[in-house]
């Protein structure tokens, strides 16, 4: 295989390979997936809609360190297969939806709908009665003035919802083994954030025996500073919440609002910093260069949109606008076609890396060289399945996907369908994969979906809402890379799914109404969501109307110029830095921050600066990024315990203050 970036070579030897492989599920984890289910959601939930992090990772590491206190109590002994499992369901269950870091299972995605069915996005554009009622009841449906998902109104959408659940698990199963065996097997990439998993698992098992390493004091000294912190950014408002009008914020969630107070000196630019601690964790675990070139994009911004506000070009934005008003003015103007050319660009580079490895590798073949490879031959004891049926997996729920669409969008051409399910998908997967595998980030080819919808002619707005199996499933092959890290054999993960399927059901219906019933979502108590949902909004509004006029909101936001801009400006980024010999990952770490918030990347570089320049000299590279991996753990755990006893005292007593008595 191709060399890799010394530093990402450092992440493939973190953890060693395990010597055996044991099957992780067993009765503990069947337990344990009921006690997340029925305890964890709620809280997950709730946090989502006051804080908007993801919060997957606290509500996993909670749900693990209470478990092995209960085992260290009991003398019982847990696994690290065991933990890992327990691990994957809690992240399953509370795992969020899309980028509105929404969590609280499968009805997450329709709490959103009834959002934006009602939103003023929605009625300001015209499309508010156009939405398909197999997507969610009308806007004037007793089903959402009643806040209730107990309906009739709501027996079609859940109907293809649960149709949907299905088909995705055996997509993504099927897809991700695959991609799975290639990356790590066969290519052998380092997944650099598999570790983290894989480390705080190892750490939290070994509290369960007698031997204790560095792994316990590490993550003990990571999940203190999530408690500390947790308490004033989570505890407070959260419980505040119940006694208050609005929450108290000791800390603003989820920034420090300065755009306004800059507009003068630096007009049109979005400015102001995260509040979130976690952010220098994760500047502490990501490749250094690939984190410098977020900043890199980020203070571009600082001379860039001024300058483009002064010739003309950045025409939305006016002067007394906020971030979100400010980052979508500059999307439509400028940043929505640039990130489209930037991104097309990384996906050309990344399949002619691969297409020149294959050309390596027949050579070799040719030659009868070494390739220094990794093989597709499976690992003795890991339990592999063979891979004509993660294959048949995936064309039968893919099959599956493209009849679903003929049914509820009879008029758009089916064929479109089947070339994104059967071509697009693992071609998209193939490239985040890759990604994921180098610099745990993901980047595929963009915009495919939304292109072909527009080139095709296709009036009205409900193909925007079809199931189309255009998917990257490339994030599934490092969760397999973490079960094999953990020594787990690949049925594990089989069985933990079967579990899921039907407790992730039930309770994310029992909560999502529960919750829904105690006040609208969002509202003044869940303060994340209602900042940022009208910008999510209004950015989903802009894609809608594509198919609407030829004057829409899209038609102003999509010039040719930007993209082709953007994509020589990706491609001879990517060659200068490489005709230099500078770390490439500085064009992933700029593709990164194209376009993103710049408030999240300060604490990030503050992380990755300390880590580079402090933690790596005194502890030395391979040990402060084992170090890392469990500190940002351990962080997500301190924050979940803090974010569950604050959640359970609020629900309590807003459940109460429901009572007429």
């Amino acid at each position: 295989m191709a060399q890799l970036d010394p530093e990402l070579e450092l992440y493939r030897g973190l953890m060693d390979q395990p010597e055996q492989f044991e099957d992780g599920f067993d009765v503990k984890t069947i337990l344990g997936g009921l006690f997340i289910g029925f305890v964890m959601m709620p809280g997950a939930i709730y946090l989502g809609l006051v804080a908007g992090r993801d919060l997957g990772p606290a509500a996993e590491w909670t749900t693990i360190i209470l478990f092995t206190e209960i085992a260290r109590r009991s003398f019982i002994t847990l696994k690290v297969q065991e933990i890992y499992i327990l691990f994957y369901i809690a992240g399953a269950l509370a795992s969020t939806s899309g980028g509105l870091q929404l969590a609280g299972g499968v009805f997450a995605g329709k709490m959103w709908d009834q959002y934006f069915v009602r939103s003023p996005t929605a009625r300001g554009l015209g499309i508010a009665y156009q939405i398909p009622e197999w997507v969610v009841p009308g806007p004037d449906s007793e089903a959402l003035m009643q806040r209730t998902f107990f309906h009739p109104d709501w027996y079609y959408p859940t109907v293809i919802l649960l149709i949907g659940v299905i088909l995705s698990r055996l997509n993504w199963f099927g897809a991700g083994y695959v991609l799975f065996r290639i990356t790590s097997d066969y290519e052998r990439l380092p997944f650099p954030y598999a570790s983290i998993t894989a480390q705080g698992a190892t750490a939290l098992a070994e509290t369960t025996t007698d031997v204790e390493t560095w792994r316990w004091r590490v993550f003990a000294i990571g999940a203190m500073v999530g408690l500390a912190f947790g308490v004033f950014y989570v505890g407070v408002p959260t419980i505040t919440s119940v006694i208050m009008t609005r929450p108290l914020q000791l800390l603003p969630i989820p920034w420090v609002e300065l755009t306004r107070n800059t507009e003068t000196l630096l007009p049109a630019v979005p400015t102001g910093f995260t509040t979130d601690l976690g952010s220098i964790f994760a500047g502490f675990v990501i490749p250094f260069w690939a984190v410098v070139g977020s900043a890199v994009a980020a203070v571009g911004t600082l001379i860039l949109n001024p300058t483009l506000y002064r010739m003309g070009v950045l025409q939305e934005w006016t002067p007394g606008m906020d971030t979100i008003q400010t980052q979508f003015a500059n999307q439509v103007d400028f940043y929505f076609s640039t990130h489209i050319g930037v991104a097309f660009a990384v996906a050309a580079i990344g399949i002619a890396g691969i297409v020149a490895q294959v050309m390596r590798n027949r050579k070799a073949d040719r030659d009868g060289s070494e390739r220094g490879e990794g093989s597709m031959a499976p690992v003795p004891g890991r339990g592999d399945m063979p891979l004509w049926v993660a294959i048949g997996m995936f064309v039968v729920s893919t099959t599956g996907y493209v009849l679903l669409c003929w049914h509820l969008v009879p008029d758009f051409p089916v064929a479109w369908v089947v070339f994104f399910g059967f071509f697009m998908t693992p071609l998209n997967s193939y490239i985040d994969a890759r990604m994921s595998g180098l610099v745990g980030q993901w980047v595929a080819i963009p915009m495919v979906r939304e292109g072909v919808i527009i080139l095709s002619g296709y009036q009205g707005i409900d193909i925007w809402f079809a199931p189309i199996p255009e998917f990257t499933h490339g994030f599934r092959a490092q969760q397999f890379r973490v079960l094999e890290l953990t020594g787990n054999k690949v049925i594990s993960l089989l069985k933990a799914e079967i579990l899921i399927l039907p407790i992730v059901i039930f309770c994310s219906l029992l909560y999502w109404e529960f919750i829904w019933r105690l006040a609208p979502v969002p509202s003044v108590n869940y303060p994340y969501a209602q900042k940022m949902w009208h910008l999510s909004a209004l950015q989903r509004g802009l894609w809608l109307t594509a198919t609407m006029t030829e004057r829409s909101l899209f038609h102003r936001a999509f010039r040719w110029p930007l993209v082709v801009g953007g994509f020589i400006f990706g491609i001879t980024s990517y060659s200068v830095l490489a005709l230099l010999k500078m770390p490439t990952l500085l064009i992933y770490g700029v593709v990164r921050g194209l376009g993103r918030l710049p408030h999240f990347v300060v604490l990030e570089m503050v992380g990755a600066l300390i880590s580079q320049f402090y933690m790596i000299p005194r502890f030395g590279a391979r040990t402060w990024k084992q170090y890392a991996t469990v500190l940002a753990a351990g962080y997500a755990c301190g924050m979940g315990l803090i974010g569950m006893g604050s959640v359970a005292i609020a629900l309590i007593g807003q459940a109460v203050s429901q009572m007429p008595y």
